[in-house]
């Protein structure tokens, strides 16, 4: 009972967190390990708990969806979900131990690029603008890249995203988090069938959080549309800074 609750709200936070900034999983990827499910399946089916609740803050975003100059929809959602079977199935031959200790590197790599991607975008812009405008060439391989990363962990995908679009000079968070999650939303579909299908995930607590993160999630899509961005920016980096920190003193 107290392993249930511990994800119920794991999940509930996790779904609104990604609804409004990302980095859900920071949540309930821990608390998964906590109550004693291996870090790979722990890793598949937090992703699949999650990915219903992606969902839901789809549509609460239905209204707010903005596209890319330049880039087709239907362009940067095939290479996103190719991404994210790629980065599934690369996760489903990786052994416990190597996941485990590349986990850590990569929260930082996000937590870094979140962090300080905003305040180097006008910087790379004045030295070549052109390399950093959202074109087809920049955008899609990028994209692709990230698609891997989140069918891989999938840990502050979000950040990671907004990350790199801040480098092409889109540091709106609530005006981007529309796209982020529907682009989320479209890796985590690819990710999930994979993990389906090898049999890697633990229904029992995969199902409980599923239903509080689809709670969360919407609440979350909601909320998120009337937060001022600067603010969704701080919380977004003092929990990504913290769990970071978590996964490396659990490594070493």
């Amino acid at each position: 009972m107290t392993s249930d609750l511990l994800l119920i709200a794991a999940a509930l936070i996790a779904g609104l967190l990604n609804a409004v900034a990302g980095g859900g999983s920071f949540f309930t990827f821990p608390a998964l390990v906590f109550t004693g499910v291996p870090s790979i399946i722990a890793n598949a089916s937090s992703t699949v708990a999650l990915f219903p609740g992606a969902l839901a803050s789809a549509w609460g975003y239905r209204e707010d969806f903005r596209g890319f100059e330049g880039v087709s929809w239907r362009a940067i959602l095939l290479v996103s979900t190719l991404g994210g079977i790629g980065g599934a199935l690369l996760l489903l031959y990786t052994p416990d131990h190597t996941f485990d200790a590349i986990v850590p590197w990569l929260l930082l790599t996000a937590t870094l690029a979140f962090v300080f991607g905003p305040g180097l975008s006008p910087m790379l812009q004045k030295i070549s603008y052109r390399s950093f405008h959202a074109r087809p060439a920049t955008l899609l391989p990028a994209q692709f890249i990230i698609g891997l990363y989140a069918g891989y962990f999938g840990g502050a995908i979000g950040l990671i995203m907004l990350a790199f679009w801040s480098l092409l000079g889109m540091t709106d968070v609530k005006a981007m988090n529309p796209n982020r999650t529907l682009l989320g939303g479209a890796m985590n579909a690819a990710a999930v069938v994979c993990f389906i299908i090898a049999g890697r995930i633990w229904w029992h607590q995969t199902l409980i959080m599923l239903v509080a993160a689809v709670i969360g999630g919407y609440a979350g899509a909601r909320i998120g549309r009337r937060m001022n961005p600067r603010h969704i920016r701080v919380v977004v980096t003092i929990i990504s800074v913290a769990i970071t920190f978590a996964f490396f003193r659990r490594r070493f």
